[in-house]
This record gives C-alpha cells, sequence and structure tokens, in this order.
C-alpha cells in the first residue's frame, strides 16, 4: 500500500515538472534586439505578442535585429542565426524577421512548416504591408504587423492568394445585400400585375408610312491617349526568394531596402 502511494506521488511530481517544464519552454525568447531599435515596453509587448501567435501555429515568430551583418549579406547573416538557434531549441519551424540597420535591408524568411503556409509570393504580400513602417522607423509596428499579417495568411491553404477579393468581409458583406436585394426584387415582381401594354400596342402598321429620310453630320470626336513609357522605378530594391542556410534548412523568403 505504502510503494503505491509513493509511486503515485512520484507521478503526480513528474506531470507537475512536466507542466512548468512546459511552461518554460513557451517562455522562450522571440525578440532579439542587437541594435537597440526597440524600447522595454514595446519588447514586452511584442514577446507576448509572438508567444500567442507562436503556440497557435507550432510555429515561432522570431525578431532579429543588428546593426552590421560583418560584411555578410543579410540572407547568410539570417542564416547563421537561425541554424544556431534552432539547433539550441531543437525548433524547425519559424518565421524570421531580421533588419539590418547598417545597411538599411530587411529581410523576412519561412522555416520548416512555415516555408510552405508562407511561401514567398505571401512574404511579399506581408513585406509590402510593413515597408511604411519600416521607411517611417517604426521597427516594432513591422514586426506587430508581420506577426499578425503572416498569422492570418497561414490560416488559408497553401497556394491560395490570401488577398483574394472573395476572402474579404466587405466583400462577402455586399454580396450578401445584393443577393437579398435581388430575392426581395423578384419577389415583388411576381407579386405585381403584368403589365401587356408596349409601343406597338398604338401604332397602325396600315396607315404609318416613312415619307422622309436623312442623315446629318453634327459633330466628330477625336479621343487621345497617352503612350505609355517604361517606368524607371522607385522605392527600395527586392532581393531574395529563399534559399537555404549554411545548416542546409530551406526557407522562402524575401528582402527589400528601406
Amino acid at each position: 500500500m505504502r510503494t503505491f502511494k509513493v509511486s503515485a506521488l512520484t507521478t503526480l511530481l513528474l506531470l507537475v515538472l512536466l507542466c512548468f517544464s512546459s511552461s518554460a519552454f513557451a517562455a522562450e525568447q522571440h525578440i532579439y534586439d542587437g541594435a537597440g531599435l526597440l524600447s522595454e515596453p514595446e519588447v514586452q509587448e511584442l514577446e507576448a505578442l509572438a508567444e500567442e501567435h507562436s503556440r497557435k501555429h507550432d510555429t515561432d515568430f522570431l525578431f532579429l535585429t543588428t546593426e552590421s551583418t560583418g560584411g555578410s549579406s543579410i540572407v547568410t547573416y539570417m542564416g547563421d542565426f537561425f541554424d544556431d538557434w534552432a539547433d539550441t531549441n531543437g525548433q524547425e519551424n519559424a518565421v524570421l524577421l531580421t533588419i539590418d540597420i547598417g545597411n538599411r535591408d530587411v529581410y523576412l524568411a519561412g522555416f520548416g512548416t512555415a516555408q510552405r503556409t508562407l511561401d514567398s509570393q505571401r512574404i511579399e504580400l506581408v513585406l509590402d504591408r510593413i515597408m511604411p513602417e519600416m521607411s517611417a522607423g517604426d521597427y516594432g509596428g513591422a514586426f506587430h504587423d508581420t506577426v499578425t499579417t503572416a498569422s492570418r495568411y497561414m490560416e488559408f491553404r497553401p497556394g491560395v492568394n490570401p488577398e483574394n477579393i472573395f476572402f474579404k468581409n466587405w466583400f462577402q458583406a455586399a454580396l450578401a445585400v445584393l443577393f437579398g436585394a435581388v430575392v426581395v426584387g423578384v419577389m415583388l415582381f411576381n407579386t405585381g400585375g403584368r403589365v401587356t401594354t408596349t409601343p406597338r400596342t398604338y401604332f397602325d402598321d396600315n396607315r404609318t408610312r416613312v415619307r422622309v429620310s436623312q442623315d446629318r453630320f453634327r459633330n466628330k470626336t477625336v479621343t487621345r491617349r497617352k503612350k505609355p513609357q517604361q517606368s524607371s522605378g522607385g522605392g527600395g530594391g527586392g532581393f531574395g526568394g529563399g534559399g537555404s542556410t549554411g545548416g542546409g534548412r530551406s526557407f522562402s523568403g524575401g528582402g527589400r531596402k528601406f
């Protein structure tokens, strides 16, 4: 009997330790602000946001900043960081936003399952959204929007454009209103009497003749079109498109200048 009680107590203690260890793992660091771009309140807020969405997708949302990549490209620097991070944390699924403030480069990458759920095309959509904040120096806001936008995109089946108009709430609401209006219109039409009078009701074919036929030139309309010119471009150029780290981890990706 005593042996049974001791075993039960031991099992209970192990369960408690597992709960604490899970909580400790869940509280791992997501913000690596080596360039000091964020305030302490921003770090705390973004850590909480990253933790929430990391649990939701079983994919860690990471933010890395640096003042210098030491002569390496931002893609190489990002890849080396992730190799070390993945080996240390035992996690392969991640979305990593990297900012090189020295060269004013930003790069967004998806690893593991995020390579499919946040492919390079979706990454370009995320970058389109955050670039105004990057240019304005709102780096915390850029990471916030990266997490929330990427998280929303990852809920869609891979290969689907998450910005398709058919997925917009306002479009679905407008479609519902239009459908309702059509249904009501059909009901009203069917409840009313039919109009049987037409223009030919008062037209006598036997006593009506065309006496004079004339064509008169009134005016001429000329339409001018501006010849399109090749755009010289503008704003930061894009680069990337995914690849593999030095450790052999493949990723989706995309980068911009800001």
